[in-house]
């Protein structure tokens, strides 16, 4: 979709970048596919904020996703595309021949009225859902089970997609957009086609405002803070902390691992591409 840009009317539209919603559907999401989706506000069960500068943003119904696509050998017509408020992709209402409807994640060129089906009998086709087993090398792919029956876990967001590289047994080999290559079970089902909205890496917010409609509060530099409250706080004036950058709570933010299960390493032939400082 093409990107939107304003005629600087105000300093905050000078900057503004954001993606046209053109050809999207207009109206309402389908009502009984939708739930009320309160906020956590950053914070956990226990009420305590486990994710800091969350909290306000616009109010917005949550949509329910089938991720699982369990419904298979049945016909289904895509009746239109909808903007999603809860993720950064496009998502889009099917119907199947009994008269059921499901939302799915919207591959990028999928248009209305587009003919789609899950199952092992499906042909390799834009929005089609298989088992890895039956999808060529080198098809991109979305919305990938790590465990069969467990859900579509890999490749969910705007624009992304992974692709199969080669089979091993009863594995098949994926190759990630990170550059992390790992074995999944070749019955887990994967949905052909990058996702929609791949200009969303594009957008520039512009304003203030406009984060926190989309529910990010203000940042506060830990430099800047007292002692008690950051270990970078306190000093006379300009201060750099005195140590290697870390999080309020201690925790290194230079690149400390904390990924902690073993069980699945042996799954990971090749871990992810090391960002360049």
């Amino acid at each position: 979709m093409p990107l939107k840009t304003f005629k600087p009317y105000t300093k905050s539209t000078r900057g503004t970048i954001l993606v046209s919603r053109e050809g999207l559907w207009k109206g309402k999401p389908f009502k009984a596919l939708t739930s009320t989706n309160n906020s956590s506000k950053g914070r956990n069960n226990y009420g305590r904020i486990t994710s800091r500068n969350h909290g306000g943003g616009h109010k917005h119904k949550y949509r329910q996703i089938d991720f699982y696509r369990k419904k298979s050998d049945v016909n289904a017509e895509v009746e239109r595309i909808e903007y999603d408020p809860n993720r950064s992709c496009h998502i889009m209402l099917v119907k199947f021949e009994d008269g059921e409807r499901f939302y799915y994640l919207a591959p990028k060129d999928i248009k209305v009225g587009d003919i789609i089906q899950n199952g092992s009998n499906a042909e390799i086709k834009l929005g089609n859902c298989l088992p890895l087993k039956d999808i060529p090398v080198g098809i991109d792919i979305h919305n990938v089970e790590i465990n069969p029956g467990g859900g579509g876990k890999i490749a969910r967001s705007a624009g992304t997609s992974v692709s199969i590289s080669g089979i091993d047994g009863n594995y098949s080999i994926i190759k990630m957009t990170s550059g992390e290559v790992r074995k999944i079970n070749s019955n887990s089902m994967a949905t052909i086609g990058v996702l929609s909205n791949p200009d969303q890496k594009n957008i520039k917010i512009g304003k203030a405002g406009r984060s926190r409609w989309l529910g990010i509060r203000p940042h506060t530099r830990g430099v800047v803070k007292n002692p008690v409250d950051h270990p970078h706080g306190g000093g006379e004036g300009k201060s750099a902390g005195g140590r290697h950058p870390v999080s309020p709570t201690g925790q290194s933010a230079k690149g400390l691992k904390t990924r902690d299960n073993k069980r699945t390493d042996k799954f990971i032939i090749r871990r992810r591409k090391k960002k360049r400082a």
